[in-house]
């Protein structure tokens, strides 16, 4: 009851009344929520620690969750053939690195990584990839007119860009992809802070936290809290513009992609996971 109660209280911006709130909870959300607003942590990114961003991505359901996501790319790589390939937001490489030790990975690949401390590692893992440290909006816009990938793949990182910054994004992309692979969460299709999603995060952060139990209050302070309440806070630093699978299609189609598809992949604590594939048309 208390968390409810204090997700209410910040999506009216009463930040106050919500810690107050939280601490009456002995929950481990609860907990975790009354010690996040109890400190002034500034308007840094959730990817400024990435000590709490590996303990989480590494920790918990994602294992059997990336298990699953790096089957799905080991599959798109059988079924493309590709030499050329470009991870957006590919991190320390989590799903790539492995996804590369399959029969069927391409030779030339790109990364694009705005954290310097991640893409060090992923770059101390595979020295012979490109590696771009910026955003994808100004790499996307930037691209020469006869650049081309034949898979250009992104696993949990597209929903970080708002839904106009992201439209942008794949339009430039578009005429430079040969089969573009997306990996994301199907996340209900309620109103963005309002009472529905209030309660489904509630239920999805309880769950999530307690699938941590050493690392749990670096995940829960250094990535989990900041995430969830720039989802809330009015004025926050946002963190996450998720949406639906279907949205989702409707995204890459309007951006220019054709022959969609949506396979779900994984069962996490909170949404369903799914690979989404579709075609550019930059010339083979």
């Amino acid at each position: 009851m208390e968390i409810s109660e204090a997700l209410d209280a910040l999506a009216a911006g009463h930040v106050d009344l919500a810690r107050e709130i939280a601490r009456r909870g002995d929950s481990p959300l609860a907990r975790a929520l009354a010690e996040h607003l109890s400190t002034d942590r500034g308007p840094g990114g959730v990817y400024d620690q990435p000590a709490a961003f590996e303990a989480f991505v590494n920790g918990g359901g994602n294992t059997a969750l990336y298990a699953a996501v790096v089957a799905a790319l080991s599959e798109v790589y059988a079924r493309t053939r590709p030499t050329t390939l470009l991870d957006i937001g590919c991190g320390d490489g989590r799903a790539l690195r492995p996804a590369l030790a399959g029969p069927h990975a391409p030779g030339a690949v790109t990364v694009v990584e705005p954290s310097a401390a991640l893409l060090d590692a992923l770059v101390r893992d595979l020295p012979g990839v490109t590696a771009h440290r910026t955003r994808v909006e100004p790499f996307a816009a930037g691209l020469p007119a006869d650049a081309a990938f034949d898979v250009v793949q992104s696993t949990f990182a597209l929903h970080t860009l708002s839904h106009e910054e992201r439209d942008a994004v794949l339009a430039d992309l578009a005429p430079h992809v040969g089969v573009l692979a997306v990996v994301e969460f199907d996340v209900p299709d309620v109103p963005h802070a309002g009472p529905a999603h209030r309660r489904f995060l509630a239920e999805t952060y309880e769950r999530g936290l307690a699938e941590y139990d050493a690392d749990r209050g670096l995940v829960a302070q250094g990535f989990l809290m900041p995430v969830l309440t720039g989802q809330l806070v009015p004025g926050a630093v946002r963190a996450t513009w998720e949406q639906p699978a279907a949205r989702w299609v409707e995204q890459v189609r309007r951006a220019g992609f054709t022959d969609a598809v949506v396979e779900p992949l994984h069962d996490y604590w909170s949404s369903p996971a799914f690979l989404l594939t579709a075609r550019g048309s930059a010339r083979g």
